[in-house]
């Protein structure tokens, strides 16, 4: 069995902890100091093409068996919840088991949903890999370039197309580049390249800023080539990383931790609004990131090892930096998720 890349897991897990610490506190300068979604995205991309190579089309229902339990454990509370306060009943409500499109949500949910749009977006581009990966492998420049167009096409061209096409044009490139990655390309670092993709990027959202000002976020022209330089300067590198019991438990509860830390945070604004408590300045901040670290910390303990199952290693409440495999029949492969709302990139 091939040794894990303890660099990746770093990277990996810093981005869940960014995550978390910006949709707690809405710092715009976290989106650009480190533009997680994108990294998420290369990283995924770079694991999805290593598993298309060793599985071939298969890969795509082990990429699925990983994912979908534990986002079912997260619908089965929401979907529920939320038909009891009022959701009318349609057949678009199957789509929180397959997010090809937004379900609908509503009450509490329709906010604490918010950031499901990754993972709709994750299905899309797992689904559409082993099309794409034999197209990159013949002309991986132009195929990497064709995402930055359309996205450019988009914002110049005033268009306003479904949220699915659009994050397709904005997070395409850093997949792309994850395979890139696989393909060993980005070992020869271009540092022109990192230099005019961070220039043109800066440029543009100091010139367009958003409604939160230099929140890349609001800016998706602006984050695509910002990011890109980013990805293109911490995947160009492989640094030896010690393995740490922390690194092993963010990654082991990186899809928990993501799914249930945005409705936590909604929920712990919900109650300091009601009891009339601190939620902004560093007073509010700090309280609040500590109880939705606690909050988390529970949820992980409760529902965590669901990961653990689905990536068919022995369920623990902890993990530890050796987990030992079990064999687990498969799951089936139906479900991934997003709700009615892109307003929480991350």
């Amino acid at each position: 069995m091939r040794s894990r890349n303890q660099y990746l897991d770093l990277l990996r897990a810093v981005a869940t902890v960014r995550v978390v610490v910006y949709h707690s506190t809405g710092w715009a300068a976290l989106s650009i100091v480190f533009p997680a979604m994108s990294v998420m995205f290369a990283l995924a991309g770079s694991l999805m093409a290593a598993s298309l190579d060793r599985y071939g089309p298969w890969a795509v229902e082990k990429r699925l068996h990983r994912l979908l339990p534990s986002l079912w454990v997260l619908v089965a509370v929401a979907v529920p919840s939320m038909l009891a306060i009022g959701l009318v009943w349609d057949w678009r409500v199957l789509l929180w088991a397959f997010p090809l499109e937004d379900p609908p949500a509503t009450g509490f949910w329709l906010e604490g949903l918010a950031a499901m749009w990754y993972l709709r977006d994750f299905l899309w581009f797992v689904l559409l890999s082993p099309l794409v990966l034999p197209v990159f492998r013949r002309a991986p420049l132009m195929t990497i370039i064709i995402p930055y167009v359309w996205l450019a096409v988009i914002t110049f061209a005033g268009l306003t197309p479904p949220p699915v096409l659009r994050d397709l044009a904005l997070y395409g490139g850093a997949w792309l580049l994850g395979f890139a990655h696989h393909d060993g390309l980005l070992k020869r670092r271009r540092w022109w390249l990192v230099g005019v993709l961070a220039v043109a990027g800066a440029a543009w959202a100091l010139t367009h800023p958003g409604p939160r000002g230099l929140d890349l976020n609001d800016i998706p022209l602006g984050n695509a080539l910002w990011s890109a330089a980013f990805i293109l300067v911490v995947l160009g590198i492989s640094p030896m990383v010690r393995p740490r019991r922390v690194l092993t438990v963010l990654n082991s509860r990186a899809l928990t931790i993501y799914l249930w830390h945005v409705p936590l945070i909604v929920a712990v604004a919900r109650f300091a609004e009601w009891a009339g408590l601190p939620i902004f300045g560093w007073v509010g901040i700090s309280w609040r990131l500590a109880v939705v670290a606690v909050l988390l910390s529970m949820i992980v303990l409760a529902v965590g090892w669901v990961e653990d199952v689905a990536a068919g290693r022995r369920p623990t409440l902890v993990p530890g930096v050796s987990a030992r495999r079990m064999p687990v029949s498969p799951a089936p492969a139906m479900a991934q998720l997003r709700p009615a709302s892109d307003s929480l990139p991350g």
